[in-house]
């Protein structure tokens, strides 16, 4: 993640997890970007277009996940997906710093928003580099 400052848990994720209700191993995931002055919080429980970036060569709902594997090491559950999430060739002129992980295949819930830098991009490439899958870097931890 370009400067990536914090990421938040979704609450209704982690009671969905205990209703067996997400697989990432298997169930389709897409990340969506949001703009400065959108809030998405540990509270948000899905997907909305409201606040999400808009601009060429972005598509409302954002880009495909590609999955990762769960593993675990000590208490620490930990997710990452196997492949950087790249938005190409596209313009998002408007100040977009939080990104939303949800998953299509169970109503697109939410599983975590992930805050950074302010960003704009113009006629670029647009990338979330995705941090090593292990207990204390994964993009997504619950210990």
């Amino acid at each position: 993640f370009p400067s990536h400052d914090m990421y938040t848990v979704c609450t209704s994720f982690k009671a969905e997890v205990l209703r067996a209700e997400h697989n990432l191993n298997s169930h389709t995931l897409r990340m969506a970007l949001y703009l400065a002055s959108a809030t998405y919080y540990a509270s948000t429980t899905v997907y909305s277009t409201t606040g999400e970036v808009t601009g060429t060569g972005y598509t409302a709902g954002g880009a495909t996940v590609t999955n990762g594997t769960v593993s675990t090491s000590g208490t620490t559950a930990f997710w990452t997906p196997s492949a950087n999430v790249t938005w190409t060739t596209v313009t998002l002129s408007t100040a977009f710093d939080a990104a939303l992980l949800y998953n299509t295949s169970a109503s697109n819930k939410a599983i975590a928003v992930y805050t950074f830098s302010s960003q704009t991009v113009t006629a670029g490439n647009f990338t979330l580099t995705m941090p090593t899958n292990d207990a204390t870097n994964a993009l997504l931890r619950l210990n």
